[in-house]
């Protein structure tokens, strides 16, 4: 009589031994070709990324927004450096998942709906929690750059609200 550990570890040895495996399986290609195909280091050259005006509906003043990835499955994260010049800033908006902001170049402002005003700057790390209405830009007087990193729920990234008054920014 075969020890039951035996049978069960022959039995683990005879099933496929990833997801790779399996799905090739499945669609008739060899399993090696699907796991070299799904798990390929992808580079995107620097200059290669189409910088674009950021759009009037969204933004106060001059912004640039160069998109710098988007989500690969299984991934829901996206990324993008933005640019504004000064003066300008975002409308209010949500993020389903939140957003983390990295401070580039220059010195900003982040604020909260109902919070004060904050200064941000070069090297900082802003975190703001899921569903946060909030809004950011530059100051007045200095221009300021930023990555953006945020998750997509459902193929949404963010809801867009009402602009930014002159007197919530200088507030």
């Amino acid at each position: 009589m075969i020890p039951v550990a035996i049978l069960i570890s022959l039995y683990v040895f005879a099933l496929p031994t990833s997801h790779a495996q399996t799905n090739a399986a499945r669609t008739g290609l060899s399993p090696t070709a699907s796991a070299q195909d799904s798990h390929l280091i992808s580079i995107t050259r620097s200059g290669s990324r189409q910088p674009s005006k950021g759009p009037s509906e969204r933004f106060t003043g001059t912004v640039q927004i160069e998109p710098l990835f988007s989500a690969h499955d299984p991934s829901r994260v996206i990324g993008g450096s933005v640019t504004f010049q000064t003066g300008a800033r975002t409308a209010w908006h949500t993020h389903p998942l939140g957003q983390i902001l990295i401070v580039t170049a220059g010195v900003g402002w982040v604020a909260q709906w109902g919070g004060p005003v904050q200064e941000i700057r070069e090297g900082d790390v802003v975190w703001i929690p899921a569903g946060v209405k909030h809004w950011h830009g530059a100051t007045p007087n200095t221009a300021m750059t930023h990555i953006a990193i945020l998750e997509e729920l459902n193929g949404n990234s963010g809801e867009w609200l009402e602009k930014v008054s002159d007197e919530q920014y200088r507030k």
